[in-house]
């Protein structure tokens, strides 16, 4: 994204331009009516008042015709726009159609190799995290409320006993059970589980189930890979790989499976406490870029800001995962052309294909997708959001398309299909193995996701002023100045710190507990 006019009659220009064919500037702070500004030589009075990050129509445009952005059409106009007018919700519907034309694909070629490193923690299967928690994995809703009480136990003075491990904490959810034994709800909640527990971020975890359970330890073992280690009544840890299982109903019950839990709890952070950091490759990190209460800021300052970030990391070897399928239709085409190879377009494009078939059974429409908030921050449509929204993935070949929470074995750029829904979205990039998480916010987004450090980065300086405690960088300075690729390098370092250690805005405030939402499609039977 490069701004090619801005208004210039103040000290912080009032209305700035992103491509040369935009027939729309957005206003950086609010502007009241009758106010006159400069923008590319031409004089644009201001016909009504324009909030911040909201959209002024710099062209008059006509009614039918494409309203531009990004140097793309982002909707029609369903009125006659003059200039100077406010162009929002009230004279602007989406009008996107995706293509199936995989003529344009052109994959750019490769970055300049960079090689980088940070502190983490080496695994045995020779991935590396950038935490060592020791977590309790629910296979059933059944079982949350054990899972929440053995984590209570584990207070911060009990904890000093274990300096090495960062934190202990439960991974609870609302299912597993009444589905479909193995259908796609039951696998895609498995391949949650099973993400969770072999995460590079868990030096240690402990499976509790109730034990009748459709996701029960045989199926993880089975059909998942998450072998069980303790057979209650029988033998102890011997072995550093493998995931310890507890089911109430054979230790018998609440109580005793809470106290069988204490115990093994002990042995299972001895364990995790003999990880510790050393040297890491940057090849070893696995990025995941996530956008939540997005505005009209957001696709200007943050998400390309991201995209650098995102570039950096694939040029070191490592992998970078852009998700959230429903906020990448309407700028499919910018991944379809960069893609590997026509296969990996076309998984893309089932994908989004897919997602309009399932809104659709329930009658909605992808385009019902951005939020009220996304709205008041001056985001329209859907492909107004998502155009700003994919420009977190940077300029990198997509190199291929997962389905959700599947394990990502691809370096460089991969999308994973999630739903925009923050916490779902993350949770599967999580399990698929993302070990670091960048997290832009225009509204103000508080969000924190164990074991994964979140690095949150408002798009404007007035959010990131007011609500400093919850967020680790200001991409607003790019209104005022920076350039995008000097904000991307600085925010590039702080992640490598933040990989070997230093501590998020989110972990400072302990948040990331009740984030794990794994996303299931299916019947509840």
């Amino acid at each position: 994204m490069t701004i090619v006019d801005q208004a210039d009659a103040n000290p912080r220009p009032m209305l700035i331009r992103l491509d040369p064919s935009d027939n729309v500037a957005v206003a950086t702070s609010a502007i009241a009516a009758s106010q006159r500004e400069t923008l590319g030589g031409r004089e644009v009075v201001i016909r009504t008042s324009i909030p911040a990050g909201h959209k002024v129509a710099t062209l008059p445009i006509s009614s039918g015709d494409p309203v531009i952005k990004y140097g793309q059409p982002i909707g029609m106009a369903t009125r006659d726009i003059g200039l100077g007018d406010h162009v929002h919700s009230h004279n602007l519907t989406d009008h996107h159609v995706v293509s199936d034309d995989l003529s344009t694909i052109s994959p750019p070629p490769p970055l300049p190799k960079q090689s980088r490193s940070f502190d983490g923690f080496h695994r045995p299967d020779g991935r590396v995290g950038t935490r060592n928690y020791v977590m309790l994995l629910s296979t059933v809703n059944c079982s949350a409320t054990v899972c929440h009480k053995v984590v209570a136990r584990f207070t911060p003075e009990r904890m000093k006993r274990w300096p090495g491990v960062d934190g202990v904490f439960a991974a609870t959810h609302t299912t597993g059970c009444a589905m479909q034994y193995d259908g796609i709800k039951h696998q895609m909640l498995g391949r949650v589980l099973a993400g969770y527990a072999g995460h590079p971020n868990v030096g240690g975890v402990l499976v509790i189930g109730l034990g009748c359970e459709q996701t029960t330890a045989g199926y993880l073992a089975e059909h998942h890979g998450v072998v069980s280690l303790y057979a209650p009544g029988g033998k102890k840890l011997t072995r550093d790989a493998g995931v310890p299982i507890l089911t109430m109903q054979t230790e018998g019950g609440t109580r005793a499976t809470i106290e069988k839990a204490d115990a093994l709890m002990v042995e299972v952070l001895d364990r995790a406490n003999r990880f510790t950091r050393s040297p890491a490759d940057a090849s070893k990190l696995t990025l995941g870029v996530e956008c939540g209460g997005s505005d009209g800021y957001s696709g200007l300052t943050a998400n390309p800001a991201v995209g650098v970030v995102s570039d950096r990391i694939v040029a070191c070897g490592g992998t970078s995962v852009i998700s959230e399928t429903t906020e990448l239709y309407g700028a499919e085409h910018l991944l379809v052309r960069r893609s590997r190879s026509a296969a990996v377009a076309q998984k893309l494009l089932d994908r989004i294909q897919w997602w309009k078939d399932h809104v659709a059974m329930y009658g909605g429409q992808i385009d019902n997708n951005p939020s009220v908030g996304n709205k008041a921050g001056g985001l329209t449509t859907i492909t107004e959001k998502s155009l700003g929204a994919v420009s977190k993935s940077g300029s990198t070949a997509m190199e291929a398309v997962y389905e959700y929470a599947e394990p990502i074995t691809s370096t460089g750029l991969v999308v994973m299909d999630t739903p925009g829904f923050d916490p779902a979205s993350v949770t599967g990039k999580v399990a698929g193995g993302a070990n670091l998480v960048l997290f832009t916010t225009g509204r103000g987004s508080c969000f924190g996701c164990k074991p994964t450090p979140v690095v949150k980065i408002a798009t404007n300086t007035p959010m990131f002023d007011a609500m400093r405690e919850d967020m680790d960088l200001d991409a607003g300075t790019v209104m005022t100045g920076e350039d995008l690729q000097s904000a991307g390098d600085r925010f590039f370092e702080f992640t490598l710190e933040v990989a070997s250690g230093r501590k998020t805005a989110s972990e400072i405030l302990d948040v990331g507990d009740h984030e794990f939402i794994p996303w299931t499609v299916g019947p509840t039977l």
